[in-house]
Formats: structure tokens, sequence, C-alpha cells
């Protein structure tokens, strides 16, 4: 993974929850989507998952400003046919900002966490992904499943 020059990568802390929470919004906001979730109710949590070490995150910087990032929800699944490990990965907040698309960040980030995930042993990688960015995760080898997903209303 060769980042481009003037970029440079590194891992995101526990102080970096508001910049990850600040490119969640710029994330859904591109993709056109409405977001109604309250920053201020992602910062928490994702404060929260990276003290735990259970959100590893990366942010690409260029003249150290942060241009682009991806996070890695690192999770307690149930054993499984298939895979007996206990636990899986989920790939998410992979963002970049318009200006620096074009560039192979969002692949790097990918790539990032791929790699994470391996040297964790974790063999299941999933995500969601968005119209624009499905491209570059077929590119690395993710595939179709076949989630469903129920929304109940009213629940709290």
């Amino acid at each position: 993974m060769i980042l481009p020059h003037g970029y440079t990568l590194r891992p995101a802390t526990v102080g970096d929850a508001a910049l990850i929470a600040s490119q969640r919004e710029a994330m859904f906001t591109d993709m056109g989507t409405e977001y109604t979730e309250a920053v201020a109710n992602f910062t928490p949590w994702v404060q929260r998952h990276l003290t735990a070490g259970t959100y590893l995150g990366w942010i690409v910087e260029a003249e150290g400003q942060p241009v682009a990032g991806a996070g890695l929800l690192v999770l307690d699944w149930p054993p499984h046919f298939s895979d007996p490990q206990p636990l899986r990965g989920y790939l998410l907040n992979v963002y970049t900002h318009p200006a620096h698309r074009g560039q192979g960040l969002a692949r790097l980030l990918t790539e990032e966490a791929i790699a994470e995930t391996r040297r964790r042993n974790v063999r299941i990688l999933s995500l969601h992904a968005s119209e624009f960015g499905r491209p570059v995760y077929e590119r690395l080898g993710f595939m179709p499943t076949n989630e469903m997903r129920l929304v109940l209303e009213g629940q709290s």
C-alpha cells in the first residue's frame, strides 16, 4: 500500500472521535442520504469503541489536514459454520473529501482495514457499500450477500 505523494496515513486516536463523526456525516450527505442522526450521538459511541479497541480507524492527511478516513469495527460474533472464529470485522465510515477523490485513498484505507483484519485472524469482513463505493470493494474481492433487514418503527 503506497500512499500518493503528499499524503500521510496514521491510526485514529480517541481524540479523533469528533473528526470521525464529521466524516461520517459528510459521507452520508455526499451519498444523498438525509443524515438525521445527530453527530453528537455518534461521537461518544465511537470514542467509547476507540478506547475499548473495538473500533480501529485510519486517517489520511494532506498538509496536516484530514482528507479521508475509514474504520474497522471488531465484533464479538457467535461461531458459525462459515467461520468458527468468534469475531467478525465490519468496515464503516470510509470517506474521502471530494477534492481528494480519484487518488486511490478509499482503496488504500480499505486495504489497511483488510490487513488489520488478517493480523487479528478475523476471516470475515463485511460492509454496506454505497453505489459509488461498490466498484472499489468488488475489485478488492468483496461479494454481495443474502442479508435482509427489518426496521422496527417506534422501538425505544
